[in-house]
C-alpha cells in the first residue's frame, strides 16, 4: 500500500487508470462474492484518495464513485455500509478543482431508501438507516456550498432528503424532553438513527440560504401531512422547534410566512388539523422572537383572524360549504372552539414580539375587524347573523385581550386614537354581558403600565393599603392631556355600564380595578374630583333605583363605591376625608354589611332587601366630601355638583334606550345647530382670555348645558304627542326651505365678471364662464 501511494503520488497522472483498474477488480469480486478482496479494494481507494490531492483526481474520483455505487445496490448489508463509510470518507475532502459533470441524484435516492429501511433484524436496520442518514450527510456536505457541483436544495432533492431525516426523527420517544442544542447529549444516544438525523437537519437547515427555505420547509409540511403529525401536534411542535433554532435568525420570517401560507391551504381541513398549525406557528413565534412577523405584520394577523371568521362560520353552519364531493363531513364544534382558543393565543404570541408602535397598529387593525352597530356599518340581521356577529365579536375582543396584555406606552394619546377608543367603548353599551366584560379588561390592560392590576383582581375594603405595594408614578403631561380629551367619554361608559342587569361579581370587579387604574395611573386633582363625582352618582343610581335593577345589582353599586372610596382616600391622604369614610364603612359593618365588598362579592353573598330603606349615616355624603376636600385645595364647587353623564350620538345606537331620549337628542343637535341661534350670537373678539376660558371647564356653563338639556328630555318624555308632533314638524319644514335656498345657491351658475348684458327681452342674463377661466384667490389654489 506504501508503494502503491509513493507511486501514485509521484506519478499523478496515472491515477485514474489505477482507478480503473481496481473498479474493475471490485467489480468482479463482488459479483464473485469474494467479499475480502471488496474490502481490500475499497480500502486501498480510500488511502489513495486521503492521500492524493492533485489536479487529475477527478478521473479517479469517478472510478472510486462508480465502485461506492456499486457495493450501495447490493443487497448485502455489510457491503451498503461499507460503501457508505467509503463515500462519509470521501464526503470529507476538499477538492482543489471543482467538477461540472458530476452527478449525485443515484446517492441522494439510495441513501433515502436506506433510511426508510425495514430489515428484519433490529440490529442490521438500525445500522443500515444509520448509514443511510450518515450518506446524506456527506451530500449534503459535498454539494452544499460549491455551487459549480449539482443543486442539492432542488425540489426532487429535497423532497428524498427531509423526509427521510424526519422520518427516522419520529421513532424517537415523544416523551423525552430534549435542549434545543445537540451538543448536551450522550455518546450512547449520538448513535440513535433519531439523534443523528437530528443533527443531519440541523446541519442541512444552517447551511440553508434566504432563497432555498422554502425548498426545505415545503417538504416537512407535506410530511405531516401525509402521516398525521399535526394532530398530536408533539412531533410537529419538536420539527419546527428543531428548525427555528437551526436556519439564521434573519430567516424566520420565511419559515412563518410558510406556516400561514399552509394554514390557509388547509382551511378546510378538520379543526384538529388547523389547530396543530396554529399551535407550532405560536412556539414559532416565540422562538424566532422579533424576527418572526418580518415586513409583512398586518399580513400575519389578517391571515389568523381571516381563519378565525372562517371558524366560526364553520361552527354555526356545520359544513365547509359543500366542499367535499361525495359525502358529508361532520364538524365537531368543540373542536372548532379548539382551534380558535389556539388561534387567540398564536395571535398574543405574535403580538409579544412586536415592538410598541407596531402593537398599536395591530390593535387598530383588529378592532377595526370587530363587527359593531354603527350607522355606516349595518350588522347581519337574523336569528343567523346575529349568533356570527355575537361569536366574532367575543373571539376578536379576545385576540385583542391577548395582544393587549403586557401593552406599555409612555403615550396614551398616541397608542389609543380616538378611532381605537371610539369604537371599543362602543361596545360597552352592548347588551351581551361577556362582550363588555372583555370590554373593561381590555381597557384596564392598557392602563395598568406598572404590573398593579393583579392588586385589585378582588374587591375588598382594606384598612392599610400600603400593603399592597402599589407602584404609583406621578402623571405625566401626555396622560394628563389624554385624560382632559377622554375622560369624560371614560367616566360616561363606565357610569352606563354599571347600570345593566346582566352584569355579574366579575363586571364589578373589572370596574372596580379601572377605576383604581385610573386613579393611580393616569390622575391628577382634577381626575380624582370627577372619579370620587362618578362614584357618589353609583351610589345614588342604586339608592334611587329608577331603572329597577336587581338586589344583588343596587348591593354591588353600594360595595363598589364603600371600596372604592376606600381606596382613594389612603391614596390622596386627606385625614377628614378618610376619618369620614372609614366610618361610614364601620357604621355599614355593623348596621349593613350586605352594602361591603366582603358581604356582597362572596361565594355566597349576604343580600337584604332594606336597601330601600337606609338612613343618612351608612351612605357616603356628596356635600361632606366636598367640604372636607375643598379644605385641602380640590374643586369644592365641582365636587359638590352631581355627576350627569353626557347624552351623545352612540345612544342612538344603543337597543336599551328610550323614543324620548333618541327625538331629544336629535332636536337638541339641530336647535344647537340652527341657523337662527348663529345669527343671534354676537360676534366675540378673541383675545387671550377667551382662550384661557375656552380651555378652562367653565362649571356654570356646565350645569346651564345639563339643565337645558334634562328640560328637553323632560318635554320630550311628558309632552303630549301632538305638541311633539308639531315641534318636530316646524323644525323639519325650517330645515327644507334652508336647504332649498342652498340648492339654489349652488345650482345657479355665477356672475359674470365682466358684468350683466341684457337679453332680447330685457331681463337682465348672466353670463356662466368655465371653470378653467375662473380667477381664484391664491390661498384657495393648490
Amino acid at each position: 500500500m506504501e508503494k502503491l501511494t509513493f507511486y501514485a503520488l509521484s506519478a499523478p497522472e496515472k491515477l485514474d487508470r489505477i482507478g480503473a483498474y481496481l473498479s474493475e477488480k471490485l467489480i468482479r469480486d463482488v459479483s464473485r462474492h469474494r467479499y475480502g478482496y471488496v474490502c481490500i479494494a475499497m480500502e486501498a481507494l480510500d488511502q489513495l484518495l486521503m492521500a492524493c490531492h492533485c489536479q487529475s483526481i477527478n478521473l479517479f474520483v469517478e472510478s472510486f464513485l462508480k465502485m461506492v455505487a456499486k457495493l450501495l445496490e447490493s443487497e448485502k448489508p455489510d457491503l451498503q455500509i461499507l460503501g457508505t463509510n467509503s463515500f462519509v470518507k470521501f464526503a470529507n475532502i476538499e477538492e482543489d478543482t471543482p467538477s461540472y459533470h458530476r452527478s449525485y441524484d443515484f446517492f441522494v435516492s439510495r441513501f433515502s431508501e436506506m433510511c426508510h429501511s425495514s430489515h428484519d433484524d433490529l440490529d442490521i436496520r438500525t445500522k443500515i438507516r444509520m448509514s443511510g442518514i450518515k450518506g446524506l450527510q456527506g451530500v449534503v456536505r459535498k454539494t452544499v456550498n460549491d455551487e459549480l457541483q449539482a443543486n442539492i436544495w432542488d425540489p426532487q432533492h429535497m423532497d428524498k432528503i427531509v423526509p427521510s431525516l424526519l422520518y427516522n426523527l419520529q421513532h424517537a420517544e415523544e416523551a423525552e424532553s430534549r435542549s434545543p442544542s445537540p451538543l448536551q447529549t450522550t455518546e450512547k444516544e449520538k448513535e440513535s438513527p433519531a439523534e443523528l438525523s437530528e443533527r443531519c437537519l440541523r446541519e442541512l437547515l444552517g447551511r440553508a440560504a434566504y432563497g432555498n427555505i422554502k425548498n426545505a420547509i415545503k417538504p416537512v409540511m407535506i410530511h405531516l401531512d401525509n402521516h398525521s403529525l399535526w394532530e398530536p401536534k408533539t412531533f410537529a411542535v419538536r420539527c419546527f422547534k428543531i428548525i427555528m433554532y437551526s436556519i439564521q435568525p434573519q430567516h424566520s420570517h420565511l419559515v412563518i410566512q410558510q406556516l400561514l401560507g399552509h394554514l390557509d391551504a388547509n382551511s378546510r381541513s378538520a379543526a384538529t388539523v388547523r389547530a396543530g398549525i396554529v399551535e407550532v406557528l405560536s412556539e414559532a413565534a416565540v422562538i424566532a422572537a422579533s424576527g418572526s412577523v418580518g415586513p409583512t405584520v398586518l399580513e400575519v394577523f389578517n391571515t389568523l383572524l381571516r381563519q378565525l371568521r372562517l371558524s366560526i362560520d364553520y361552527a354555526l353552519t356545520g359544513s365547509y360549504d359543500c366542499a367535499i364531493i361525495g359525502g358529508t363531513k361532520i364538524i365537531k364544534e368543540h373542536e372548532e372552539r379548539m382551534f380558535q382558543e389556539a388561534v387567540i393565543k398564536t395571535t398574543g404570541s405574535f403580538a409579544s414580539t412586536l415592538p410598541t408602535y407596531q402593537r398599536s397598529e395591530v390593535m387598530l387593525f383588529i378592532m377595526s375587524k370587530v363587527p359593531l352597530p354603527s350607522l355606516h356599518h349595518p350588522l347581519d340581521t337574523g336569528r343567523a347573523g346575529e349568533n356570527r356577529n355575537r361569536l366574532t365579536q367575543i373571539m376578536l375582543l379576545k385576540s385583542l385581550l391577548q395582544v393587549s396584555t403586557g401593552f406599555q406606552c409612555s403615550n396614551m394619546l398616541t397608542a389609543l386614537p380616538s378611532s381605537f377608543l371610539d369604537r371599543l367603548l362602543s361596545a360597552t353599551l352592548m347588551e351581551d354581558a361577556e362582550i363588555r366584560l372583555f370590554v373593561l379588561q381590555i381597557l384596564i390592560s392598557f392602563i395598568d403600565r406598572h404590573g398593579n392590576k393583579p392588586k385589585f383582581q378582588t374587591i375588598s375594603t382594606i384598612s392599610d393599603i400600603s400593603i399592597l405595594k402599589l407602584k404609583v408614578d406621578k402623571c405625566s403631561r401626555q396622560d394628563t392631556v389624554f385624560m382632559k380629551k377622554h375622560s369624560q367619554q371614560l367616566y360616561r361608559h363606565m357610569y352606563l355600564s354599571c347600570k345593566e342587569e346582566s352584569n355579574g361579581r366579575a363586571h364589578y370587579e373589572a370596574l372596580y380595578g379601572l377605576l383604581a387604574l385610573i386613579s393611580i395611573e393616569l390622575a391628577n386633582e382634577e381626575v380624582v374630583v370627577d372619579l370620587i363625582r362618578l362614584v357618589l352618582a353609583m351610589q345614588e343610581l342604586a339608592l334611587v333605583n329608577e331603572d329597577n335593577l336587581p338586589l344583588y345589582n343596587r348591593c354591588a353599586l353600594y360595595a363598589l363605591g364603600a371600596a372604592y372610596l376606600n381606596l382613594i382616600s389612603q391614596l390622596t391622604t386627606v385625614p377628614a376625608f378618610c376619618q369620614h369614610i372609614h366610618e361610614v364603612i364601620e357604621m355599614r359593618q355593623k348596621e349593613a354589611p350586605y352594602l361591603l365588598p366582603e358581604g356582597v362579592f362572596a361565594e355566597k353573598p349576604r343580600l337584604s332587601r332594606n336597601v330601600d330603606r337606609l338612613g343618612p349615616e351608612i351612605l357616603f355624603r356628596q356635600s361632606k366630601i366636598s367640604e372636607v376636600l375643598g379644605g385641602s385645595g380640590y374643586n369644592s364647587d365641582r365636587l359638590s355638583t352631581p355627576y350627569v353623564p353626557q347624552l351623545t350620538d352612540e345612544d342612538r345606537l344603543s337597543k336599551r334606550k328610550s323614543i324620548g331620549e333618541t327625538i331629544s337628542l336629535q332636536v337638541e343637535v339641530e336647535s344647537r345647530n340652527s341657523p337662527e341661534k348663529e345669527e343671534r350670537a354676537p360676534a366675540e373678539e378673541i383675545t387671550y382670555e377667551t382662550l384661557k376660558k375656552a380651555i378652562v371647564d367653565s362649571v356654570a356653563v356646565e350645569e346651564q348645558e345639563r339643565e337645558r338639556r334634562r328640560q328637553v328630555v323632560e318635554k320630550f318624555q311628558k309632552a303630549p304627542f301632538e305638541e311633539i308632533a308639531a315641534h318636530c314638524g316646524a323644525r323639519a319644514t325650517l330645515l327644507q326651505s334652508k336647504l332649498n335656498q342652498i340648492f339654489e345657491i349652488t345650482i345657479r351658475p355665477p356672475p359674470s365678471p365682466s358684468g350683466t348684458i341684457t337679453a332680447a327681452y330685457g331681463q337682465p342674463q348672466s353670463h356662466s364662464i368655465p371653470v378653467y377661466e375662473m380667477k381664484f384667490p391664491d390661498l384657495c389654489v393648490y
